[in-house]
This record gives C-alpha cells, sequence and structure tokens, in this order.
C-alpha cells in the first residue's frame, strides 16, 4: 500500500520561530507498517478518544511534520514524537508571520520621497521614526527607504550620509551608490550649502532675529550643553521670528555647524525650549510632537559640483495651526 503524504496531514512545524520551546513527552520508532491511529494504541495504552484527541490538537509529530489524519500510514524506520502542547504547522507559523508583516506595514509611517535620480534619495522623514536603526529599534527611515529600493532592484541599496533627530521631522537624504556616499561622508559641511529648519518655542522671543554663538560639549548622560570652555564644539544658530502669539513663536532657523541637538540646546539656553522637548526641558505640549522640522537642505552635488541641489519638506500644518488668527 502506497503511503499517504496528502494535502494538510504532513505538515512542518517550526514553533521556534515564535519563541515557543517545543516538549516531547515520548517517541517512537516504527518497525513495521500500520496506522498511525493503531500504532498510537498499542503503544501509548490509552483510549482511542484520548489518540484521537492528540491528533486534533496537533500534538503528534511523524518525522518532525504534525499529522492529524488517524489513518495516516507509517512505514518502516518512522518516528513519532508526542509533544506535550499544541505544535502550530509550517503553514500556521509561516501565516502568523505574514499576518504579523501586513499589521506592521499597516502601522508603518507613510514615507514621502520628494526627490530621486540614479544617485540619491530624499524623504520627508515623519517624527517619531530614527533615521537609521539604533540596538534598540530596528525600524527606521533607513529600512523603509531599504524596502522601497528593493522593490525595483535586489541589489539596490541605500547608503546613510546624514541624520536628523528621531523626533525632528522633514529632509532626509541618502545617497544610492558607494560613490556618491564615500564623498560626502568624508566632506559633508563642505558640501553642504544651506540647513533650514523651523521650529516652535515657548514664548515671545524678545529679539525678532538673532545669531547665537556658543560652545557646545556633551555630558555622560548623553545630554549636550553650552560651554564657556573654547574646547568644545563650536555653533552657530540664526533665527527669525515667522509667527507669534502669547504662548508661542514660530522661527526659521538656519544652522551653520551641525552640532548635535545644536538648535534644541540653543533655544533652551534663552529660556525658550522647543515645544515637547523631552530631553532638553519643556513646559507646553500643543503639537503632541516636538516642534522642529527640516525643512530645506542644500548641497553641492559630489558627482557634479556646479550643480546645487535643493531639497524641500513642507512646514507641518500643524506648526503653523498654532497662530492662526482668530476671527
Amino acid at each position: 500500500m502506497a503511503r499517504n503524504d496528502r494535502g494538510n496531514n504532513r505538515r512542518g512545524y517550526n514553533n521556534k520561530q515564535e519563541g515557543e520551546k517545543l516538549i516531547i513527552t515520548a517517541t517512537y520508532k516504527v518497525k513495521y507498517s500500520a496506522e498511525l491511529l493503531t500504532f498510537l494504541l498499542e503503544k501509548m495504552n490509552t483510549s482511542r478518544n484520548n489518540v484521537k484527541s492528540l491528533l486534533s490538537n496537533h500534538q503528534v509529530l511523524v518525522n518532525g511534520n504534525v499529522v492529524t489524519q488517524f489513518n495516516f500510514l507509517l512505514g518502516r524506520e518512522d518516528e513519532i514524537k508526542i509533544s506535550k502542547n499544541y505544535v502550530k504547522t509550517a503553514d500556521q507559523v509561516e501565516n502568523n508571520k505574514k499576518k504579523a508583516e501586513a499589521e506592521r506595514r499597516k502601522r508603518a509611517p507613510r514615507i514621502e520621497i520628494i526627490y530621486e535620480d540614479d544617485d540619491f534619495i530624499a524623504i520627508d522623514k515623519p517624527a517619531g521614526l530614527l533615521s537609521v536603526e539604533s540596538d534598540k529599534e530596528r525600524e527606521s527611515a533607513y529600512m523603509y527607504v531599504s524596502q522601497y529600493l528593493a522593490q525595483t532592484s535586489k541589489t539596490a541599496r541605500c547608503y546613510v550620509v546624514h541624520r536628523i533627530d528621531k523626533e525632528t521631522s522633514g529632509v532626509l537624504m541618502f545617497a544610492k551608490n558607494p560613490k556618491a556616499h564615500s564623498i560626502l561622508r568624508l566632506n559633508w559641511n563642505d558640501y553642504v550649502v544651506k540647513r533650514e529648519y523651523y521650529a516652535v518655542v515657548e514664548g515671545r522671543m524678545p529679539k525678532k532675529s538673532d545669531t547665537i554663538t556658543t560652545y557646545l560639549k556633551e555630558n555622560q548622560n548623553n545630554l549636550v550643553y553650552v560651554t564657556e570652555d573654547r574646547r568644545g564644539d563650536k555653533a552657530i544658530t540664526h533665527y527669525k521670528v515667522v509667527s507669534e502669539n502669547d504662548q508661542y513663536s514660530l522661527l526659521r532657523v538656519q544652522i551653520d555647524t551641525g552640532r548635535k541637538n545644536q538648535i534644541r540646546v540653543h533655544m533652551a539656553s534663552l529660556g525658550h525650549p522647543i515645544v515637547f522637548d523631552e530631553k532638553y526641558g519643556y513646559n507646553l505640549n500643543p503639537l503632541k510632537r516636538l516642534g522642529l522640522h527640516a525643512s530645506v537642505l542644500e548641497i553641492k552635488n559630489p558627482l557634479n559640483e556646479e550643480e546645487i541641489m535643493h531639497f524641500e519638506a513642507k512646514v507641518p500644518s500643524v506648526f503653523r495651526g498654532l497662530f492662526k488668527k482668530e476671527k
């Protein structure tokens, strides 16, 4: 008689993929051909209903595959294992993975591409998304851009040339080939022409435009602070008030230096922290996010230095919404 390998009766398991420990309570070797139910009744010394229950509950494995059919035909040297708990089939594990991936994609932030050519891609990164994955968090703009590029070519990839804070939204660009990446990474500040941000800060600014020049250092808790020590990193920030009311000011900010958390530290040092800046202190949270957006990035094209590349991400409507005049 031919052995029965039909349909869903022999399905590999892989519970380790789902973090579950497989506990085997009994193992048997088949010495002669027999139907599975008959074999188990002889070996287990239990009732017919109990054996059928084990089969229907996905607790019987034949050569590592879940079997639920009671008249499944065994062959010589087959190995039967009885699991203490329900065992997911490979199909179930795969379906669960697909469902989880579909759910993740549904929750994933929409990545808006604002520029793309053969060498570069620039996006409007949402607030709350890392530029590049960390040790604790894989989800990042880099991951989503990589997935997007992989749709067109399996060999396509992106290369990191700069970053913006997780809580900051706005222009983030990547190189698409090693040559452009190498030139930019080694000489980033030499190629940057303009870096513009919009910031919502607490209160009214005494000066409607100003330039802040300080030195910055970072402490052991990864917090950046203003120092008079000239051994620190020099940081230059220009700002101009665009809109204001009794509680907030909207600033257009340009930086000559790209120090870590530069704008956030400078605004906090003036006593006008960026709204919802949990790192450097805040009192108000009208936007339900950090009030900082990278609006413009201009660089010299490293592959054609006569060309100025302009990337721009629109200022979030919630920023300007704070300053709509009441009728």
